[in-house]
């Protein structure tokens, strides 16, 4: 009877400190799984990520209105604060996970001499004057790293095309003088297209070659050349761009293996404007419910 007794007394202990054991690993394994999933949770934490554009020597036009009711401009320094600025915050804007600024266009309002809406930067070698230029002798150097975010299509199904860079010209207060002219736009040098998922180029070239420095002044005394297309389709991906800018040459480099080389008497004579890089969303659309966001990672300009 003794002996059962203490086989009862030796069974329940067992059991007990087998439920004991049980329990304890449980306990661990349960904590363990819970610290792997706070570390987990701890890894997805999002990095918020800011650019590294120094917009200092930019200003820039968005189809927002002004208080005249025409396209609005925001200059140095307040275009410094255009993260926070209400004016610019939704045509302006950064994408926090990659970096980039995001430049939004649609049809609204139009700047002088176009039909077309722009959020985009104008160059300014003195911040907030626009009477400080450089000529093609003096030269300079402009790159940027940017893709296309959104672009609408047309009734036809094609994307409509933005401007994504440009060279502008323009005259002194002299020549304006000179020529009678309303304002100091000259014409465009280059304009840098995205089309359709590829990097076209279009210059400028003298109607009559043998015209005075006075007459090629005149808008009128330029045509457009047939343009150019780099055999690369960069499509919705990030590409990098680059223009250099010289007496008598232009070049235009697309993902630092592609050249567009530009060095006629047409190039040569240009240099009689004054120029100013131009960068951004320059959207060559009015159709109704149409729109483009073009996004810039890195943007340098040198002279």
């Amino acid at each position: 009877m003794k002996y059962f007794r203490k086989e009862i007394v030796l069974f329940v202990l067992i059991g007990f400190l087998s439920v004991s054991a049980t329990c304890q690993e449980k306990t661990s394994s349960t904590t363990e799984s819970d610290s792997k999933t706070v570390k987990k949770t701890k890894k997805k934490k999002k990095k918020y990520k800011l650019s590294k554009i120094n917009l200092k020597h930019w200003s820039v036009t968005t189809p927002g209105l002004n208080a005249k009711g025409g396209a609005m401009n925001v200059e140095p320094p307040e275009i410094l604060n255009y993260a926070t600025d209400e004016r610019l915050m939704p045509y302006m804007y950064n994408d926090s996970t990659d970096g980039s600024i995001v430049f939004y266009a649609f049809p609204n309002t139009t700047t002088a001499n176009t039909k077309y809406s722009r959020s985009e930067l104008r160059e300014q070698m003195v911040p907030g004057d626009n009477n400080t230029n450089w000529t093609f002798e003096q030269g300079g150097v402009m790159k940027g790293k940017l893709a296309i975010e959104d672009v609408t299509k047309d009734a036809e199904g094609k994307y409509h095309r933005v401007i994504i860079m440009q060279i502008h010209g323009r005259l002194s207060n002299e020549q304006k003088e000179l020529i009678g002219a309303k304002d100091n736009n000259a014409p465009p040098m280059l304009k840098i297209y995205w089309d359709n998922g590829k990097i076209r180029v279009k210059t400028k070239i003298l109607k009559n070659k043998g015209a005075s420095d006075d007459e090629i002044l005149h808008e009128e005394a330029w045509d457009d050349d047939d343009g150019y297309n780099f055999p690369t389709e960069v499509g919705f991906r990030k590409f990098a761009l680059e223009v250099r800018v010289e007496k008598g040459k232009m070049v235009i480099v697309l993902n630092n293996s592609e050249y567009a080389v530009y060095d006629s008497s047409d190039i040569i004579r240009w240099n009689v404007f004054e120029n100013y890089f131009k960068a951004g969303n320059y959207f060559q659309s009015r159709d109704e419910g149409s729109f483009a966001k073009v996004k810039y990672y890195e943007l340098e300009v040198v002279h």
